[in-house]
């Protein structure tokens, strides 16, 4: 059977890849999707300052991003409030951020933002930074997680450890989703805990407000309860000095 050709080549039968590498690579889509990377949902305005954009080229470029599978959109009254489309655009940027050349810093604001980030973050909907993988390797070294192939398995230790933080392991089970993954941390070239456990976790510390997160970036810092909590259960201290200092006010918990 003769196969059809165009422009000299045969049609490809591959995902096509170009056009999401089209949408991503454009620096202001770039940053709009990242500014949604902690799994919240954020008006076009918002986006358009992120993107560092007009209103009208951040409509345009947000109705490319929602036509493309990158972005859904829902009304709030008046408001059109735009997240992440799926979990999978999700992991799709976490990958891109593992292999992505690190950030040209050239002053002093950008400086303290990074290291706000490389601290403490949210990765998604998980926990991320020195405190992610600080968190990961203490629940590897004291058998609560171990390594089984491209997922973490819980061990019986884990699921005591995790129960007594309210964490219903077996529940988790249940669900579709991958319940532990490692991630690989864009900072600090380390895995964190992600999947369906790092999500339980990160959000046990957000609602006991060990950690709380930055009103105007992704990053998290650890409350004074927090520094407790964490050193009691895990053994673990603030990564950094930066992680526990004074910091611009936060949002709440939720």
């Amino acid at each position: 059977m003769m196969t059809m050709k165009r422009n000299g080549f045969a049609p490809s039968v591959n995902p096509d890849l170009a056009t999401i590498g089209a949408l991503v690579g454009e620096p202001a889509r770039a940053a709009m999707l990242l500014a949604l990377f902690d799994n919240t949902a954020l008006p076009a305005s918002e986006l358009a300052y992120r993107g560092g954009a007009s209103p009208q080229a951040a409509s345009a470029h947000l109705r490319r991003l929602v036509e493309g599978g990158l972005l859904a959109v829902t009304a709030s009254g008046r408001q059109r409030l735009y997240r992440l489309a799926t979990r999978d655009v999700a992991r799709a940027i976490e990958t891109l951020l593992a292999i992505a050349a690190p950030p040209r810093v050239v002053a002093l604001g950008q400086s303290v933002r990074l290291q706000r980030l490389r601290d403490a973050r949210v990765c998604y909907d998980h926990l991320a930074g020195r405190l992610g993988v600080a968190l990961t390797d203490t629940l590897v070294s004291r058998g609560a997680l171990r390594a089984s192939g491209p997922e973490f398995g819980v061990t019986p230790i884990g699921e005591r450890f995790f129960g007594r933080l309210g964490i219903d392991v077996d529940a988790l089970r249940q669900r579709r989703r991958t319940m532990a993954r490692p991630c690989i941390d864009w900072t600090e070239r380390r895995s964190h805990l992600a999947g369906s456990l790092g999500m339980a976790l990160c959000n046990c510390l957000l609602v006991n407000r060990w950690i709380v997160r930055h009103a105007t970036d992704r990053s998290v810092r650890l409350t004074d309860g927090g520094r407790r909590a964490l050193a009691r259960l895990f053994g673990v201290a603030a990564p950094t000095a930066a992680a526990t200092a004074s910091a611009p006010p936060a949002v709440g918990a939720g």
